[in-house]
C-alpha cells in the first residue's frame, strides 16, 4: 500500500489506533456517568495549553495534558462544592480556556490562529516523531487506568452511593476518571482536534449500546467500532483530501445510524425466540428457575 511509503502517515495511523482505542475506553465511564459532555469542556481548556505550548516553545501535547488535567480537577473540585453556581464556574472555566489558547498563540514568535487549527480539528501531516511519543505514553497510562480499574470505575459510575458503601474510594476514582479524560484530549487531539474529541468518545459507546447490555461487550464494541472508524477517516482523509477529524467524526455517526437501524430488527427476532421458548407461559425474566420449584417442593 502506498499509503505506508510515507513516514507521515504511519505516524497518523499509529495515532488514529491509539486514539481509537482510548477514546471510547473513556467514553463508557463518562456515558454511564450522564457526563458526555465533559470530553467537549476539556477540550476548550486544552486550547490554553496549546497556546501556552507555542508561547513558551514547548510541546503542546505535553502541555495541552497539562493545563487539561487541571481543568478536569478543578471541574471535579466544582462538581463536589459548587452546587448551585457551578454551572456559571464551569462555563467561566471553558470560555477562558478558548480565549487563553488564541491570545497565548497570538502572543507567541510568529504565532497565528492558523497555527491552532491543526489541533481544533486535526491534522494528519503535523504528527511528529515526538507527538508520537507522547501520545504512546499517555495512550498507555490510559489504558491501564481504564482495563486495570474497570471493575471499580463501572461501579462508581453507576451508583456512587453504593460504591462508597462498599469501602471504594469513590472521590478518588472520579478524580481519576476526570484526569484520564484530561489525558485522552491529549492523544485525540492531534488527530481528531480538540473539538471534536467528544464525539469520538460518546457516539461509539452510544452505537455499541444498541446492540448490548452488558459492560464487557459494549466496551469491546466501542473500541472496536473507535479503532475502524479512526482508521477509515485516515485512510479517507490521506486518498480524498478531506479533513481526518470531521471524516472520523462522520463516520462515527454513521455508525451509530447503521446499527440503531440494525438493532430493531435484532430486538424483535429476539422477542420471538423468547415467546417461542416460552409458549403460553411466563416471561423468561419472570420464570421461577427449576431449583427454586424443587426446594419450595422439598420445604412443603
Amino acid at each position: 500500500m502506498d499509503i505506508l511509503d510515507y513516514a507521515f502517515m504511519q505516524r497518523a495511523l499509529l495515532a488514529a489506533v491509539l486514539v481509537g482505542i482510548t477514546a471510547p475506553a473513556v467514553g463508557i465511564y463518562l456515558v454511564q456517568r450522564r457526563q458526555a459532555l465533559m470530553g467537549d469542556g476539556i477540550g476548550h481548556v486544552a486550547m490554553t495549553g496549546v497556546g501556552l505550548g507555542f508561547l513558551l516553545t514547548w510541546s503542546p501535547v505535553w502541555m495541552a495534558t497539562l493545563v487539561s488535567v487541571l481543568g478536569a480537577v478543578f471541574m471535579e473540585l466544582v462538581r463536589w462544592y459548587a452546587k448551585t453556581r457551578g454551572d456559571i464556574a464551569l462555563a467561566m472555566l471553558f470560555y477562558g480556556g478558548m480565549a487563553g489558547g488564541v491570545m497565548f498563540i497570538n502572543l507567541a514568535p510568529g504565532g497565528s490562529t492558523t497555527n491552532l487549527s491543526s489541533f481544533l480539528f486535526g491534522s494528519l501531516s503535523t504528527v511528529s516523531e515526538s507527538d508520537v511519543t507522547a501520545i504512546c505514553l499517555l495512550a498507555a497510562f490510559v489504558v491501564l487506568v481504564t482495563v486495570g480499574l474497570r471493575r471499580q470505575l463501572f461501579a462508581v459510575s453507576q451508583d456512587e452511593e453504593f460504591a462508597r458503601v462498599t469501602g471504594l474510594p469513590v472521590r478518588f476514582l472520579n478524580l481519576l476518571t476526570a484526569i484520564t479524560a484530561a489525558v485522552t484530549v491529549s492523544v485525540a487531539m492531534r488527530v481528531v482536534g480538540l473539538l471534536l474529541v467528544s464525539a469520538l468518545m460518546v457516539v461509539p459507546v452510544a452505537a455499541a449500546q444498541q446492540l448490548t447490555r452488558s459492560f464487557a461487550a459494549t466496551f469491546a464494541i466501542a473500541v472496536a467500532i473507535g479503532v475502524s472508524v479512526t482508521i477509515g477517516g485516515t485512510v479517507t482523509s490521506y486518498y480524498q483530501d478531506v479533513p481526518p477529524g470531521a471524516t472520523i467524526v462522520l463516520l462515527t455517526i454513521g455508525a451509530f445510524i447503521a446499527l440503531t437501524a440494525l438493532a430493531a430488527p435484532l430486538a424483535r427476532r429476539r422477542a420471538r425466540a423468547l415467546a417461542a421458548a416460552h409458549p403460553g407461559g411466563d416471561p423468561a425474566e419472570c420464570a421461577i428457575p427449576a431449583s427454586r420449584e424443587a426446594g419450595d417442593t422439598v420445604g412443603a
